[in-house]
C-alpha cells in the first residue's frame, strides 16, 4: 500500500489487500472505493474480501469497478457522489492507484470547479502522470461556468 494525497479527504494507492485495511483505519480513513473489477489478476483479492475487511473494521466501502482505459462519464459522475456520500477521507484503489485518479480529475474538473491544469499539476505531485487524459480534462463540461 502507497497512499498519495490528491486533496485533504482523498488519497488513491494500488491494490489493498484486507490486512491493509487496519492500518487505514488507524490512520483516520473513514471508506474506501475499490475502482478495480475483480478477476484483473490470479492473485488480487475481490472486491468482497475487502469490503468485509472495512466492514470489520467500521469503514465505509464501495465497488466501482473501471476496465483500464475505459473511464466513461458515467464512472465519473457515480465517482463524484461517492465522494460526497461516503464518510471522508477516503482512499480509492485500483492496480496502480491512476484509474483511481483518473476518475477523481475528471470528476473536479467536471463537478468541483477545478482547471484541467490544477488537477494534472496535483496528480504529478502524487506521482501521476495524466498527460494521456488532457484533452479530455480540457473538454469536460464544468459547473464552474
Amino acid at each position: 500500500m502507497n497512499l498519495h494525497s490528491l486533496a485533504p479527504s482523498l488519497h488513491v494507492t494500488d491494490q489493498l489487500v484486507p490486512t491493509d485495511i487496519p492500518a487505514l483505519k488507524k490512520a483516520g480513513i473513514s471508506s474506501v472505493i475499490c475502482n478495480r473489477p475483480d478477476g484483473e489478476q490470479p492473485d488480487q483479492p475481490d472486491h468482497l474480501a475487502l469490503q468485509a475487511a472495512c466492514s470489520r473494521a467500521g469503514l465505509g466501502f464501495a465497488y466501482l469497478p473501471v476496465v483500464p482505459g475505459g473511464i466513461t462519464d458515467g464512472h465519473v459522475q457515480q465517482f463524484g457522489v461517492l465522494l460526497e456520500q461516503l464518510p471522508a477521507p477516503i482512499v480509492a484503489y485500483c492496480r496502480t492507484g491512476t484509474r483511481s485518479t483518473s476518475l477523481w480529475a475528471l470528476s473536479q474538473v467536471r463537478n468541483g470547479g477545478a482547471t484541467p491544469e490544477q488537477v494534472l499539476c496535483i496528480a504529478g505531485e502524487a506521482g501521476y502522470d495524466l498527460s494521456s487524459l488532457a484533452s479530455r480534462l480540457r473538454g469536460a463540461p464544468s459547473s464552474a461556468a
